[in-house]
């Protein structure tokens, strides 16, 4: 650093600095760390962990090595992270359960699908498959560029040749700045299928490429539940997902009794953790219709589900399992990769595919000029040799008496410095007839070959030709047999199984209690009235409801906000309990105003605190949110004031002035969501309490611990919107009705 700026600090604002440091960032995380590449379908720890091992001649046919020898010379020489993030890539490619065609093959414990981790590096040992000797493929013929490394000692591949459409058949998953990717994997000889479409049809659709390539294939198997038109959608844009759900059957047994036995679970679910969250809900009594489940696993997959009754409908119980568990996911498709440029898009299913074959016809034309310029060289070399053998003693003369023979070689042959180099260099036991013949025989072949590369090199659809050739082969190798057959099975959107979610909870009597304070518990049986409850200090009983696990709780709020709980949901068991607010999203500035059981054919009188109301139906207050539903529009400064059960014809009214007004119910309008009608008029205050009754019954309230009811209510009759009179004598003064 020169002495002048030792020292000197220069100023910048503090967006600038951040924003120019945080793009760094990045743009080193999207583009050398958490996007594939769409040629190679790798990221740069998997593409430095293949080119590493091929470094270490770790072919199919070599023998293992300690997976601590591959990670020390990935970190050293490559990859400049650490050891643990390496070791547990290098795992990811050795599992069966998690990619769909491995490239590495692993030797010791390398995880299960339980969930087990790998053993450390240093007991595992690895070696490529023939999968990732395809992708390297060529890697020496200058097929690919390569770049300096992070420490400038040594080179390493942009991308792979890949002769093997890793991107699709294996997928990807990663997170970048601002930015992700989710590819799943696809059945490699579906993928070549459509690949070569593409090539005889450049323009075909992708409704074509799918009826050779219908969908993923996961390597843990399962069924893929979703609609055509969904799918079509999805690989037409780059993005959308897929319903996955686990392959199962019934087994039936003696006198009627039957299981269920899941054999293939969907992918990258954990068999232990999904096991754990069964047993959970069924503790938790939210899986009625199923009364065990056991792991009998073996090397293969099998869970048995043991329903609580054989007159359970088999499909009733797993389509309650699938709506609760983790027997069905939904899998996402985001082909957001880096594109030939470096350059990161959402790619469609055609253009990612349109990507591999360019990338392709690049590594063949490479390849081919490469081949090209060593038969050139080699040519050049045996027109030399060919030229030594008709002047045998010249050359041995030459040799034998000039100081400097080559230069004395390309003068007295005319031959290129190549040629008098290799002829020096030339061992004596090649100067005997036999080699003459076999290296006119090698000049002539390689002639031919060179011939042949021109050809190819001139014409763009023979090069066309070679690639199609070339994807059948990897069709051939890797789409057929075994290990090639599809293990997802493509099944059509299920129909919908009507489920009364009532019989997926266990029926019991429960009494639900709500402290002023708004917490909410409940315990089992319905309590008395008098029962004797404990609160926290300062709190109190504010409502007490008396009903069973397999019904909704209704709340309203002071915001005019209706929310619905289910009450099987309510936390039980000694304690406290939880705060309401947990169940359904109100703020601490609002409080409860109802909360009651639902019933089907109920109605409501809802009045906010400027005595504006309306009759509303209970299935307006259902609402399936857990911030609920606005059902009474309230104006700032006000708030729902009172709901009351509409059960009668009459209403009668009472204002914080004390007075009453009685009028016919039919007078107040029926709405699903609004403002309401003025009830009653006041000239200052508000509404202060309702009830709703039968006139023929008179209107009844509490004085003390009397009830009295008045029949004669002549004087108190109006319309609507009236400002009413004094209530009747004996009317409580705080004009509330209870």
């Amino acid at each position: 650093m020169p002495d002048d700026l030792a020292g000197h600090i220069e100023d910048a604002p503090l967006a600038d600095a951040l924003g120019e440091r945080y793009l760094a960032y990045a743009l080193s995380t999207i583009m050398s760390r958490s996007l594939p590449d769409v040629r190679d379908g790798l990221k740069p720890v998997h593409r430095r962990l293949v080119y590493a091992m091929h470094q270490l001649r770790l072919d199919p046919a070599a023998a293992f090595k300690k997976c601590a020898r591959v990670v020390g010379d990935v970190m050293g020489k490559f990859h400049p992270h650490g050891d643990a993030s390496i070791y547990e890539a290098m795992v990811r490619l050795a599992q069966d359960f998690a990619v769909r065609y491995p490239l590495v093959e692993g030797q010791g414990n390398f995880g299960n699908i339980d969930g087990d981790n790998a053993a450390a590096m240093r007991y595992t040992e690895a070696r490529l498959t023939t999968i990732a000797q395809a992708l390297l493929e060529g890697i020496d013929e200058d097929a690919v560029d390569f770049r300096a490394t992070y420490d400038g000692e040594e080179q390493e591949p942009l991308v792979l040749p890949g002769a093997f459409p890793n991107l699709l058949a294996n997928g990807a998953a990663g997170i970048a700045v601002g930015m992700a990717t989710s590819i799943p994997p696809h059945n490699a000889g579906e993928i070549c299928a459509a690949a070569t479409l593409l090539i005889r049809k450049p323009q075909a659709t992708t409704a074509e490429l799918l009826q050779f390539m219908p969908g993923p294939d996961f390597p843990t198997g399962g069924e893929l539940v979703e609609d055509g038109a969904a799918i079509l959608q999805a690989y037409e844009t780059g993005r959308g997902s897929f319903r996955l759900r686990a392959r199962w059957s019934v087994e039936h047994g003696k006198h009627g009794t039957w299981t269920i036995v899941v054999t293939e679970i969907p992918y990258q679910v954990q068999k232990s953790r999904l096991i754990e969250q069964i047993a959970a809900l069924m503790e938790e009594r939210k899986l009625p219709l199923l009364a065990d489940v056991r792991d009998e696993s073996a090397e293969l997959v099998r869970m048995v589900l043991e329903p609580k009754s054989r007159t359970v409908e088999p499909s009733m119980l797993m389509e309650s399992l699938f709506r609760a568990t983790q027997l069905e996911t939904r899998v996402p498709l985001n082909m957001n990769v880096l594109d030939a440029t470096r350059t990161p898009r959402v790619m469609p299913l055609r253009d990612v595919l349109r990507a591999w074959l360019d990338h392709r016809h690049e590594v063949l034309v490479r390849r081919s000029r490469h081949r090209l310029t060593a038969i050139e060289r080699r040519l050049e070399i045996l027109d030399g040799y060919l030229a030594v053998f008709l002047n045998l003693d010249e050359v041995i003369r030459i040799i034998r008496e000039e100081d400097e023979p080559k230069p004395a070689l390309m003068r007295r042959f005319e031959i290129s410095d190549l040629q008098a180099e290799a002829i020096l260099n030339m061992r004596l036991r090649s100067l005997r007839r036999l080699e003459e013949i076999e290296l006119r025989k090698e000049h002539k072949s390689l002639t031919k070959e060179g011939k042949d590369l021109r050809t190819l090199l001139d014409k763009e659809g023979m090069r066309w030709d070679r690639i199609a050739q070339e994807v059948e082969k990897t069709r051939a190798a890797f789409g057929q047999g075994p290990p090639g057959d599809r293990r997802t099975t493509m099944g059509a959107a299920p129909p919908v199984v009507e489920i009364d979610e009532a019989s997926l909870v266990e029926r019991e009597p429960i009494t639900v209690i709500l402290s002023q304070k708004g917490w909410v518990r409940a315990v089992r049986g319905h309590l008395a009235n008098d029962a004797e409850l404990r609160f926290k200090e300062g709190d109190a009983l504010r409502s007490i409801v008396a009903c069973e696990t397999t019904d909704r709780l209704c709340l309203l709020a002071t915001n005019g906000r209706a929310y619905t709980l289910k009450a099987a949901d309510i936390p039980r068991g000694r304690g406290d309990g939880q705060p309401v607010r947990l169940l359904a999203e109100f703020g601490n500035e609002d409080e409860v105003v109802a909360f009651f059981t639902w019933t089907a054919e109920a109605r409501f009188l809802l009045a906010s605190s400027p005595g504006r109301g309306f009759l509303v139906k209970a299935e307006d207050l259902l609402s399936e949110r857990k911030a609920g539903k606005q059902v009474l529009n309230v104006k700032p400064g006000e708030e729902l004031a009172l709901c009351v059960e509409a059960v009668g014809d009459h209403i009668a009214v009472v204002g914080e002035n004390r007075k009453m007004l009685v009028f016919p119910l039919a007078e107040v309008p029926e709405m699903a969501r609004g403002t309401g009608v003025q009830l009653q008029r006041y000239k200052e205050g508000g509404i202060a309490d309702a009830r709703i009754f039968r006139l023929a019954d008179g209107l009844s309230w509490k004085s003390g611990e009397r009830v009295r009811t008045e029949t004669n209510l002549r004087d108190w009759l109006g319309s609507r919107a009236q400002a009413g009179r004094q209530p009747p004598v004996g009317f409580p003064r705080s004009g509330r009705f209870t």
